[in-house]
């Protein structure tokens, strides 16, 4: 079994995902970055898309972000975005709820 770490997903909402993860693959304003265990400490600002976790069973749980940042810091990461839903289906699938998040904003609902 791969090493783990502390993942949390927050929104204004609530927090949408939270427990042991063994890498996370997200987009920032940067360009594409994956986590894994004992990542160097960073932060960044989140692009709208998708993010994919791998949790500690070995499963995949996508997760559509719009905005926000990333920080990772002894060993636990958080995703503290304006907007997330756990997304049905594939990366794909959730840059398009991201997309779709993104426009609402903008039509002020």
């Amino acid at each position: 079994m791969a090493k783990t770490f502390r993942l949390e997903v927050v929104s204004p909402e609530a927090i949408v995902w939270s427990g042991e993860a063994e890498m996370l693959v997200t987009r920032t304003t940067e360009g594409e970055i994956g986590i894994l265990a004992d990542h160097e400490p960073m932060m960044a600002a989140l692009a709208t898309g998708s993010s994919v976790i791998t949790d500690d069973h070995g499963r995949e749980i996508t997760v559509a972000t719009h905005g926000g940042f990333l920080q990772v810091f002894q060993n636990s990461v958080t995703l503290l975005t304006d907007r997330a839903e756990l997304a049905e289906g594939d990366r794909e699938a959730a840059r398009q709820l991201a997309e779709g998040m993104a426009a609402e904003e903008r039509e002020g609902r």
